[in-house]
């Protein structure tokens, strides 16, 4: 098992590596919309915060030697199911080749944010 580390990306804000490699598989810990220079959240609405998302998983999946083309699974937690479709406008930029998800409201993300995003991935 390999751990996954960049400070491209936001350090974890807990107990919790960025991501781990093992069995040829990237699992990646939940992202929020943190900016990895600063350490502050960035973004008022779902839009902005789900691009910085999408931007710091990119970011460690290229530190784990993939990309998003190789994502297979992808949860999503958002704040208010009322942002499905904006979220949906942000994400599918990302992931064109359409993993496998599950996306849910949930009561309350870590430090208030709209989304949290994590990602599974092949690694090869």
């Amino acid at each position: 098992m390999k751990t996954v580390s960049t400070d491209k990306a936001p350090a974890a804000i807990g107990p919790y590596s960025q991501g781990k490699i093992a069995g040829g598989f990237l699992f990646a810990s939940g992202q929020i919309p943190i900016n990895p220079a600063t350490g502050e959240i960035e973004g008022e609405d779902i839009a902005s915060q789900a691009n910085l998302v999408m931007k710091n998983i990119g970011e460690i999946l290229k530190a784990a030697g993939t990309d998003y083309d190789q994502v297979v699974k992808t949860t999503c937690f958002l704040a208010d199911m009322a942002d499905f479709g904006p979220f949906n406008t942000v994400y599918e930029q990302y992931f064109t080749g359409k993993p496998a998800r599950s996306c849910v409201a949930v009561k309350q993300l870590p430090k208030n944010v709209l989304c949290e995003v994590e990602v599974i991935a092949v690694c090869e």
